[in-house]
């Protein structure tokens, strides 16, 4: 793991939680893709970002943490043979791949590159 990536919450009301994290916490919008069920929002200078995530198109959303890993492929490889079960195979996104998993007590976490 090399660092952290973005910290997704999940949220019932995407007009009320922008205004909450942009009008009331001060957070900059970093990106607002509401139509695809996703809102970002800066903390300070930090590249990781809080993402919300509408419940509506993401009904299984839990409070997850990613991590850049130089390779989703190989990590995902490389812990699923230390015992972890990953919740689908990695995946592409609009900067790379990605995979999710939870820890033995039901945190979820990511992994992410960017190719």
């Amino acid at each position: 793991m090399n660092s952290y990536d973005n910290f997704f919450l999940p949220i019932d009301n995407m007009e009320e939680a922008k205004d909450f994290y942009g009008n009331k916490l001060g957070l900059n919008l970093k990106f607002d893709f509401s139509d695809k069920g996703m809102s970002a929002f800066n903390v300070g200078s930090e590249e990781p970002a809080i993402i919300l995530k509408d419940k509506m198109k993401f009904p299984d959303a839990k409070p997850t943490i990613w991590f850049v890993v130089d390779n989703v492929v190989e990590t995902y490889n490389d812990l699923k043979g230390k015992g972890i079960k990953f919740l689908s195979a990695p995946f592409r996104i609009h900067t790379g791949n990605a995979a999710e998993f939870e820890d033995p007590f039901g945190n979820r976490l990511g992994i992410t590159d960017y190719d």
